[in-house]
């Protein structure tokens, strides 16, 4: 929990500047975060002003969002899922999920989404997704992850983003992308792979081999002593109905 918390990538500052162009989004917006996890996107938002609810079905990930997330007097942490969430009709201004879309039953979610929105809520779906090809650096750590990965091909980004797109019709939706970028030193790099549901853990055959060969990766492509991991930031936004 603790390499999830540390090393997965938060969100560039445009997708705000983007709720607030296009949304009416204010600190004034009440939020439902769902499957909030570990708060990498929920803090953002408190850190706007925003008064959030992180709906969280998962024990480990809900506590570790709790401390993260301790210092924020506005954030309400709630046990429920994306499907029934336990908040009352009608009474959020936005529904985001960062990283999460995927896993959701798609008709109960967004039935449940219309249910705790606001007349002319949002709903906002975001998705991190690593370029795998752009650099030399990329494209080695992507083999490292076909090579050790579990169940890697099962829920590779491309994957996602198709299941999220089928989300919002028959409603009209919008879609817009962003850079970003994280930096790694070694440590880094080797907690933001195992960060990563997909990949064995100390105790696995394939642990060491694994990262022996993210270090021979590393020794290769580092720059100043650091490689980088580049982003598209999906995020798609509209109203259900």
């Amino acid at each position: 929990m603790d390499n999830y918390v540390r090393y997965r990538p938060g969100y560039p500052a445009a997708v705000i500047d983007l709720l607030k162009n296009d949304c009416g989004f204010s600190s004034a917006s009440v939020i439902a975060d769902i499957a909030s996890g570990t708060g990498i996107f929920t803090r953002i938002l408190l850190e706007h002003g925003n008064r959030v609810f992180g709906v969280e079905p998962n024990p480990g990930m809900r506590q570790a969002g709790e401390e993260f997330l301790s210092p924020y007097s506005r954030f309400c942490s709630v046990a429920g899922t994306a499907e029934a969430t336990t908040l009352a009709n009608h009474t959020v201004d936005f529904v985001t999920a960062a990283q999460a879309a995927h896993w959701f039953d798609r008709e109960k979610a967004r039935q449940e989404f219309i249910r705790i929105c606001r007349p002319g809520g949002w709903t906002v779906l975001l998705w991190n997704e690593r370029r795998t090809g752009s650099t030399p650096f990329l494209r080695a750590y992507e083999q490292l992850l076909l090579e050790y990965g579990t169940d890697y091909q099962e829920v590779r980004h491309e994957r996602t983003t198709q299941q999220i797109e089928t989300f919002f019709p028959p409603s009209r939706f919008q879609f817009r992308t962003f850079d970003y970028q994280q930096k790694f030193d070694y440590p880094a790099l080797e907690g933001r792979l195992l960060s990563s549901s997909y990949t064995p853990q100390a105790g696995d055959a394939a642990y060491p081999p694994m990262l022996r060969e993210l270090r021979r990766i590393f020794d290769g492509h580092q720059v100043s002593g650091r490689v980088t991991f580049e982003y598209d930031t999906r995020v798609y936004y509209g109203h259900l109905v």
